[in-house]
């Protein structure tokens, strides 16, 4: 899938948006397709380090090694191999320069009219060090962005299913990215 095969509205939808967004095509390994200029920032990467690939190359070390990331891998593979719409979970990233983060990661499944799952739409945010008010005004953008983005799709036969419904309590996830970042920092010789 090339850029221009994707709908204009939401290219533009990408490059207005404040939070940290990256589109994955559905095709194969699930290879990048878009992403803003938030998520270039916040990971150090450009589009032509990230276009093409799939998004758990921000799980490797820069030793080569992949950051464990268990449970969040479980609940991504059931995710993409499964009936949910959505998923949300902290996961270790490392940027561009090899600086480790805990990445909240939420993505949606955007359908066509057909039900077809066209595309599958991630947010990221840094909770490495979050405050909760910070969270609290991501998860407001989010909810915010992602209401936005389903009249944009409308007119294309595409829909986000079940994603506001997901956004809530974020407490638990701020005080795992915590106890997360403390062990990585700990055992890691970075």
């Amino acid at each position: 899938m090339q850029e221009s095969d994707i709908e204009p509205a939401l290219k533009d939808f990408f490059g207005n948006s404040s939070i940290a967004l990256a589109l994955a095509s559905t095709e194969r390994d699930n290879p990048l397709v878009l992403a803003n200029s938030q998520f270039y920032k916040l990971t150090g990467y450009e589009s032509t380090d990230v276009i093409g690939r799939n998004c758990r190359f921000l799980q490797r070390r820069p030793d080569g090694e992949f950051a464990s990331n268990e449970e969040a891998k479980r609940k991504l593979h059931a995710f993409i191999h499964g009936d949910e719409t959505n998923v949300r979970a902290p996961i270790v990233n490392f940027r561009r320069d090899g600086r480790p983060f805990v990445n909240l990661l939420f993505m949606s499944k955007l359908k066509a009219s057909t039900g077809k799952v066209r595309y599958i739409i991630a947010s990221q945010f840094d909770v490495s060090r979050a405050h909760p008010d910070l969270l609290q005004a991501y998860d407001d953008a989010l909810g915010d962005a992602l209401a936005r983005l389903k009249p944009l799709l409308d007119g294309h036969n595409v829909m986000v299913e079940g994603t506001l419904a997901t956004i809530a309590n974020s407490t638990t996830t701020i005080a795992q990215a915590k106890l997360t970042l403390a062990e990585l920092e700990t055992n890691s010789p970075y």
